[in-house]
């Protein structure tokens, strides 16, 4: 979907593509960085409060996924452990555990670009996140999936 500046007719990017494009470039730092490369950033109000990627390598910590540094980071940077008007913004759909925080954070919205098939959290357990939440998944699907193939690709190739 695009939307247009009719004072211009100039096409810009819609706000989802463009908060997705913030996350990718989370996952890009994560994959420069020999992490599973899921980017994340929270947005309210049109501004982005939150950024983070995957650090479980460099953490020696398998909680430390993009989501919970992003939750996280929003959270400090507002002041309160609630984000019930913000859009968290994720480059694949998030786990369980992500989905569960995301609860207790009481995000307002998630958007998510691609689906993950074996751990996503809609495969698992729909229910998990707060009942408020809205949720879009698709954004930028194959961006977002092709930049974790490539991760793999590479993977595959050293061993």
């Amino acid at each position: 979907m695009r939307y247009y500046n009719f004072t211009d007719e100039t096409p810009t990017i819609s706000p989802d593509d463009f908060f997705m494009k913030e996350a990718l470039k989370e996952a890009h730092q994560a994959l420069a960085e020999d992490e599973i490369p899921i980017g994340a950033v929270v947005v309210c109000k049109g501004q982005i409060i939150g950024r983070g990627h995957n650090l479980t390598e460099r953490l020696n910590d398998v909680s430390a996924h993009a989501e919970m540094q992003a939750l996280t980071a929003a959270t400090n940077y507002m002041g309160g452990k609630y984000l019930p008007e913000c859009t968290l913004y994720v480059t694949m759909e998030p786990c369980v555990m992500c989905a569960g925080a995301s609860y207790w954070f009481q995000v307002g919205k998630i958007v998510f670009g691609a689906y993950d098939t074996k751990l996503g959290f809609g495969r698992l357990n729909q229910k998990i996140t707060h009942p408020k939440t809205l949720i879009t998944g698709g954004i930028m699907e194959n961006e977002c999936a092709e930049v974790v193939r490539e991760f793999f690709r590479k993977k595959r190739l050293k061993s």
